[in-house]
Formats: structure tokens, sequence, C-alpha cells
């Protein structure tokens, strides 16, 4: 992942395939530069043309709405894959000053800035699939997706890293896979920070999804042997069994799972010391209930816990991708590498 910048893009950078591009937006040069690098990302994954257009269309609007209302503004430019084709994903962040009426807000000809008031209603016509949530004095974070064409149903599970100030390599991944029925999650924190932690964590994401269809607790011994020749990493796997009610767990190392439930209890999963690929003791797994309507949270030690669903009226109702990047917006750490990665139960 590339430093958040506002600066020119003359090729797709490396790594908007595959993990997505920020920039920070905070002046109008801003916005062309996240227009032409939606442009560069529909064109490599031959996005028709049409819908080319549309996307630039939206990430034009959506960087030009920040400029103009919101503070520390930031957009990821990303992949998003279904089984059969992709598309591309603007996730835009805000600091402030949120909005006490979104769907007012969102309407066309609403304006706090003097200007015609149709940005929001631009964006959302040229969308597949959007979701917004706002709170006066915290932000507004807002998702766009433009796929080519029918829209597939939404991911059961999305993630959002975010590298250390000053490095252009994050050494925080995410995963998800199903295979043999099993629905299951891995957030990987890499030792230190830049390249080699980004290649222990890319490492594990590779195996991860190459390991057989085993409980958490098998998959996180198959990654342990998998990274030994890398710097090693924190990692853990989550299981979503919806037939059984239950989540199974295990991890090494200080990622942090909790279960959020519909009725706002919070429970925290348990990982056991230690650094996949270099130095663990007997890897655990732990079983815990999971109830309709519940959200599962991961995340590396670059977020912090002191986070509180209950400041965020609504949120737990979001898209999966909103969700993550709220946390990742405010309990983010700019002192380490943030990885969040959030599943919703149905």
């Amino acid at each position: 992942m590339v430093p958040m910048s506002g600066g020119a893009v003359a090729s797709v950078p490396e790594g908007l395939l595959d993990g997505g591009v920020w920039f920070r937006v905070e002046e109008a040069g801003s916005a062309s530069a996240v227009r032409r690098a939606a442009e560069r990302l529909a064109a490599e994954l031959a996005m028709p043309e049409k819908r080319v257009a549309d996307l630039a269309i939206a990430a034009a609007e959506a960087a030009g709405n920040l400029v103009k209302h919101a503070d520390q503004g930031l957009i990821l430019v990303r992949t998003v894959r279904s089984a059969d084709q992709a598309g591309v994903e603007l996730i835009m962040v805000d600091s402030g000053p949120g909005m006490a009426d979104v769907q007012f807000s969102i309407g066309d000809g609403h304006s706090t800035a003097g200007t015609l008031g149709i940005g929001f209603g631009a964006i959302l016509r040229q969308a597949s699939r959007w979701d917004l949530h706002s709170v006066p004095g915290k932000g507004t974070v807002m998702t766009v997706q433009v796929w080519p064409a029918r829209l597939p149903d939404p991911a059961w599970a999305a993630g959002l890293t975010r590298p250390i100030t000053g490095e252009t390599a994050c050494g925080d991944a995410w995963a998800i896979r199903e295979i043999d029925g099993r629905r299951q999650m891995l957030v990987s924190d890499g030792l230190g920070h830049g390249g080699l932690a980004a290649a222990a964590s890319h490492e594990a994401v590779r195996a991860f999804h190459r390991a057989p269809a085993v409980p958490p607790a098998q998959v996180v011994e198959f990654l342990h042997r998998a990274i030994g020749h890398t710097r090693g990493a924190a990692l853990a796997v989550a299981e979503l069994d919806l037939t059984a009610g239950m989540i199974r767990y295990a991890g090494l190392g200080n990622i942090s799972g909790t279960v959020l439930g519909p009725d706002g209890n919070r429970r925290g999963m348990v990982s056991m010391p230690g650094i996949a690929g270099h130095q663990r003791r007997q890897v655990r797994e732990y079983d815990y209930p999971l109830l309709p309507g519940a959200t599962v949270l991961m995340h590396s030690d670059g977020v912090v816990d002191r986070w509180n669903a209950a400041d965020y009226p609504g949120l737990l109702s979001h898209s999966s991708e909103v969700i993550a990047a709220t946390v990742l917006r405010d309990a983010g750490t700019r002192r380490d590498d943030a990885g969040v990665l959030v599943a919703k139960v149905s």
C-alpha cells in the first residue's frame, strides 16, 4: 500500500490491484489524482467504458465533497472481487463535521458550501452499491462500489489496512475464505514494519488460502510451519459456524478478536502468546456463542481496544466495510501498522 497522498498518479501504482491505495484529499488537485487512479484501475480490470466513465464521475465527486466539506479526508481506491467479476471500491473517510440528518444531506439541492448540492446524488447514481454512516462531531464514512455488470451479493466480511506513518508497505493483512462449508477469517500482523513485515503477512495470507479445510487451531499450526522462513507474525483465525451458532477462534500473539452481540454485549476472544513462524506454545482453540445479528471484529495491535460501538449510533447495522473503516479511523494509531477485519452474522 502506498502512502496516503494526493500526488499525481502516472500509472496504476503497485498495490492498487491487490490491496488498494490511500489518498489524502485536502485540496482540489487531490480529486484529479483519485479520479485518474480509479479510471486506471478500472481499465486494468477491463471494465466496460461506460462503467469506467461512471466510476470517474463518482470518484471525482467523492473527492470533491471531501475537499469542500470535510476535515482530514481520505479515500481508499481498491479492487473488489466476486466469483466471476472484479469491480472498484472507493472508501471515503473523514473526521468531521459529520451529518445530523443523512437522508436530507445526501439529497440533490442540499449544500453547505454554496454549490448546486448534487455531489452525493451524482455519486449514488453511478454506484452499483453504496453505504454511508455519519456522526456529528466524529465524521463520515462512505463506501461506493462500481461493478462492470450485475451486482453480486455483498461479501460476508471485509477488512482494511493502513501502514504506519512514513512507510509505504503495510505489515498487517487480512483474508477470508469458504472451504468445505467452513467460513474462516484471518488477520496477520508481520513482526516490525515495512517490507519484511509485509512479506511475512503476505506469506501468511498465501498459506491460509492453501491450508486444508480444518478447524482454526490446525490452520494456525499450518501457518506457523508455512511462514518459518519469514520474520514471523502475530496472527489469528476465526471460523463462523452459523449452523451451530458458534465461533471458533485460535491465535498466536496480540491479535484482538471481539464478538459484538445484537444486544450490545461485547465479548473478547483469547489468543495464545507466541510468534507464528518462530515461537509458539500449544495452540488452543476456543468456542464462543454467535447469535444472529452479531458482528465479529478482529484487529491488530495497531488498533486500540477502547473503541466503543455505543458511541456510534446505528453503526453495527451498516456494512462490514463501513464498520471497519470507522474503527480504523478512530481507533487506529499512526505509530503502528493497523488492520481491521469485520464479519456480519445474518
